[in-house]
């Protein structure tokens, strides 16, 4: 585990880079405000990365995953890196994990039992 950032004086949990959000950002976020930001309609952009357009809009709200694939269309459309999208995903996909109290606990047994080894 990484340690928190330390400055004297300043409660540590007040430290930006301390923070772990509330909830995790799915990479359709980021994809929605791109698209918007160029002026790009969802239609538009299924259309050039041949994709339907029901398909773009599940990733754009969260309800499916951006995979390597996605990634790669979305690049070459976009110009935007493979590897940005790839890594928004698994930070994503980490900040689920994370907020998962059953996996929370599974790690902190594992770890337990590691210390003892």
């Amino acid at each position: 585990m990484i340690d928190m950032i330390r400055i004297n004086g300043v409660n540590p949990d007040m430290i930006a880079n301390n923070i772990t959000p509330q909830e995790p950002v799915h990479p359709g976020e980021f994809l929605r405000e791109e698209i918007e930001e160029r002026g790009i309609t969802q239609t538009q952009l299924a259309g050039e990365i041949g994709v339907s357009v029901s398909l773009l809009n599940e990733i754009i709200n969260g309800k499916r995953a951006v995979s390597a694939e996605y990634a790669m269309l979305l690049e070459a459309a976009l110009g935007i890196d493979t590897d940005y999208w790839m890594n928004l995903q698994a930070n994503y996909n980490k900040g689920v994990a994370r907020k998962d109290p059953s996996f929370m606990e599974r790690l902190a047994r594992i770890r337990r039992a590691a210390a003892v080894l």
